[in-house]
Formats: structure tokens, C-alpha cells, sequence
């Protein structure tokens, strides 16, 4: 299964609260209604935001580590000669910098671990 944006968007709106500043009477009574939900832009914004800052860190040349998850490296590769495969031709390929990710050692014992 491949999680998408959408999917994740929708964790934030069912596991993020907000707790309310002004409290009538009845919420004594039911302190579990005692919590503001997000709206489904609202979460959307989070989401896009945080990429945002990602992409801004992996620009800048800057690492992101996520604890518990993992860590996204900007690598930079040298310009270096390849081959045409179809026609045999010797090319340059130029120099450029990409995204490498190494996962945190949690998760990695979690997605062994057996059963």
C-alpha cells in the first residue's frame, strides 16, 4: 500500500486537537468534548507547511533528520563520463546534487522485528 498526502492529511485531522480556551458547564461533565478538531484545510496546510520546510532544508544542502524515522542527506556527485546504451556514444554526465535517505535504527529493528 503506498501512503499519499491525502492519507496523511487525514491522520492529522483525527489525531490533532486543540484544547478549548473557554469552558462552559457541560464540559465538565464531558471532558472528552473538551477539544477543537481540525478542518480538513486546515490539516492540509500542516502538511504542505512541513514539506515546505523539508524542501527549503534539502535546498539550502542542509540535513533533515526526523527522530525516530530517519534522516534525508543531500549528496553531491561529481560530473562523470557515461554511455549511450542504444548507440554506444560516450556522453558527460554533468554534475548534481540528490537526495539520499537513511533509515533510523528504531524503525529499522520495527520492520525486522518478526511477526
Amino acid at each position: 500500500m503506498t501512503v499519499t498526502k491525502m492519507d496523511i492529511v487525514k491522520s492529522v485531522m483525527a489525531n490533532v486537537r486543540f484544547k478549548r480556551r473557554l469552558k462552559g458547564p457541560q464540559l465538565f461533565l464531558f471532558p472528552e468534548l473538551d477539544c477543537t478538531f481540525l478542518s480538513r484545510k486546515r490539516a492540509a496546510e500542516i502538511v504542505d507547511a512541513l514539506f515546505e520546510k523539508i524542501k527549503e532544508s534539502l535546498v539550502k544542502g542542509e540535513d533533515v533528520r526526523i527522530f525516530g524515522f530517519g534522516k534525508f542527506q543531500v549528496k553531491f556527485k561529481w560530473a562523470r563520463k557515461g554511455r549511450n546504451p542504444q548507440t554506444g556514444e560516450t556522453i558527460v554526465i554533468n554534475s548534481r546534487r540528490t537526495v539520499s535517505f537513511k533509515v533510523s535504527r528504531k524503525l529499522r529493528e520495527k520492520m525486522n522485528r518478526p511477526g
